[in-house]
């Protein structure tokens, strides 16, 4: 790796949204947000994150609390260039990028996903469109944004909508108990969801939304990620390990770690993984050999990370 790997990673109970060199470990950039900033996406220059501004430490936060933003950063200053209002909708949670670069944010506390066709020039949302769930955490998107899968927690649903057209009534069915990660396959047939109360992990095919395949993972499996080579990667927030699966959910074996994994996010040459872990602390990944490589050390509550390649 260069120096020129800057390693982009939210940091929920610092408030903070970082830089680091992903060669030493460095930590080069930081800027501070309101309390509780949780998802954030880059565009596709790479110039550009925007953070939800989620505004509570975590989802069982009772009362009308929460953020109702969406904080745009230059990556290149990391300054704060826009705020997106959400407002009345509150909590931003999952967000979501379609290939014309259109901002798409999830309120959790209104299962509400608001749209923002300009992200750097507007303040307030085109257009809010309903979930069709209960307590939508994340939302999977298609590439062109015509279609989003909402997965909502609290109603154990995963729910099939259109965000440019609120006429369009959601489809939903039941994958199994509390669901969360998600990933769509590259052809978009499929969406893969695990099951944190039932630790399975569902395939779903999303023209009959009918499940095809279910598989066994470890204890509260959180998150779902595809890697470079189309493996299925599912962090085990209830113990400390990662799950591995291909695209038709044949096990693929279990890296056991050290510590419980948050997040993760991949290096551009498949070989790499960047893992965020309690304990505040980054592990880099040899996804080959299964074993961390060395460790640096972040600030409190490492989530979300991207690495962005700078030429």
């Amino acid at each position: 790796m260069s120096a020129k790997e800057l390693l982009i990673l939210n940091q929920k109970c610092a408030h903070t949204l970082s830089g680091y060199d992903a060669r030493s470990g460095e930590e080069l950039h930081s800027i501070r947000l309101p309390d509780y900033p949780h998802e954030f996406v880059v565009d596709s220059s790479g110039r550009y994150a925007f953070v939800g501004h989620y505004g509570i430490l975590g989802a069982d936060c009772i009362g009308d609390q929460g953020g109702c933003s969406v904080f745009v950063i230059d990556l290149q200053t990391f300054e704060q260039v826009n705020t997106l209002s959400t407002w009345p909708y509150y909590r931003i949670h999952g967000l979501g990028l379609d290939d014309r670069d259109r901002l798409y944010a999830m309120s959790e506390g209104h299962n509400t996903l608001l749209l923002f066709s300009d992200p750097l020039n507007q303040t307030a949302p085109d257009l809010a469109v309903a979930s069709g769930g209960y307590k939508t955490h994340l939302f999977a998107l298609s590439r062109n944004g015509e279609t989003a899968y909402g997965i909502n927690l609290l109603s154990n649903t995963v729910s099939k909508f259109k965000p440019h057209d609120p006429t369009i009534a959601p489809v939903a069915m039941i994958p199994g108990r509390k669901p969360e990660g998600n990933c769509l396959s590259v052809d978009e047939r499929t969406l893969f969801v695990s099951n944190r109360t039932d630790n399975s992990i569902v395939a779903i095919d999303v023209e009959s939304m009918q499940v095809r395949d279910r598989a066994d993972t470890g204890i509260d499996p959180t998150r779902i990620y595809s890697d470079p080579k189309q493996r299925l990667i599912v962090t085990n927030y209830g113990e400390n390990s990662l799950s591995l699966f291909d695209q038709q959910l044949n096990a693929l074996g279990r890296i056991e770690l050290d510590h419980i994994p948050i997040a993760l996010s991949f290096h551009p040459n498949g070989e790499q993984a960047f893992v965020s872990f309690k304990g505040d602390r980054i592990g880099v990944l040899n996804l080959e050999s299964g074993r961390v490589e060395r460790y640096f050390p972040t600030r409190a509550e490492p989530d979300v990370s991207f690495l962005l390649v700078r030429d």
